[in-house]
C-alpha cells in the first residue's frame, strides 16, 4: 500500500486496481491499511469513493471529526478531484464540458445517459482538456475534473459521445485494449480538516500501456 502523506487528521494514498474503496470488509481499502499501519483499530474512515477497478489518489480521515469536514467539503464540491483518462479517438475539441442526465440501474450496476427527466435521473457535469493524442493507436489523454459525482459517471459520458475508456469493458471498451480501464485520480484539492489550509496532491499513473503512450513528466 502506496501512502503519500499522513498526519493525525488525513491519509493520502494511491489505491490499487481492484480494491473496494469504502467499507471495511477483508481486502477494502480501509482494511488494507490498517494492516499497512499495524493496527486493526486504528481510525480509518473513507470520505469519498472510486470506482473499484480505477486506480489513484485517494483520502482518508483519521478522526470522526475530520471525516464530517471532509465528507461536507465533497458534498459542497470544495473538495474537488481531477482525474487522468486514456480514451478512444480524436476529440473535436480540444477542451470543454459534458452534461448529460443519468439513471444507474442497480440491477445491472450500470449507468445510461437519459434524454428526459425522470426518477432517480440525475444531472452529470463534468470539463475535460484533451492533453495529448496518438495517432498510431487512436487514443487520446484527457484531464477531467468532475463537477458532480454520480456513479461511473466519466465512463458513461466518454462512452456515450464514442470515446470509450480503454478497457472499459462494462461501457463499450473490450479486451481488445489489452490494459486494464485507463482511469486514473490524479489529483486532490481540499481544505486541511484541521488548519483549514487549502492542500493539494497529485501523482502520476504508473509509466505502463496506455500511460506510456503519452509524456507523463509534461504534467503540471
Amino acid at each position: 500500500m502506496d501512502i503519500l502523506y499522513e498526519d493525525a487528521r488525513i491519509l493520502v494514498c494511491i489505491k490499487p486496481a481492484g480494491v473496494v474503496s469504502a467499507g471495511d470488509d477483508e481486502g477494502s481499502m480501509i482494511d488494507l491499511l490498517r494492516k499497512e499501519l499495524s493496527d486493526a483499530h486504528a481510525c480509518v474512515r473513507s470520505v469519498h469513493r472510486l470506482d473499484a477497478q480505477v486506480s489513484g489518489l485517494m483520502v482518508f480521515a483519521r478522526s470522526q471529526a475530520a471525516a464530517s469536514i471532509l465528507s461536507e467539503q465533497v458534498r459542497t464540491r470544495e473538495f474537488e478531484k481531477e482525474y487522468l483518462a486514456a480514451a478512444h479517438g480524436r476529440f473535436k475539441e480540444s477542451a470543454g464540458q459534458m452534461e448529460d442526465l443519468l439513471w444507474y440501474n442497480r440491477s445491472l450496476r450500470k449507468s445510461r445517459v437519459m434524454q428526459e427527466p425522470g426518477k432517480d435521473v440525475k444531472r452529470a457535469l463534468l470539463s475535460y482538456e484533451v492533453l495529448a493524442y496518438c495517432e498510431d493507436r487512436d487514443v487520446s489523454l484527457v484531464r477531467i475534473r468532475l463537477h458532480t459525482g454520480r456513479t461511473h459517471q466519466i465512463r458513461v459520458q466518454f462512452a456515450s459521445r464514442d470515446h470509450a475508456l480503454l478497457g472499459d469493458r462494462k461501457y463499450c471498451a473490450g479486451e481488445q485494449d489489452g490494459c486494464r480501464i485507463a482511469l486514473w485520480s490524479y489529483k486532490l484539492s481540499f481544505l486541511h480538516p484541521q488548519s483549514g489550509q487549502p492542500i493539494a496532491f497529485s501523482a502520476p499513473p504508473p509509466a505502463v500501456f496506455p500511460w506510456n503512450l503519452f509524456n507523463l513528466s509534461e504534467l503540471s
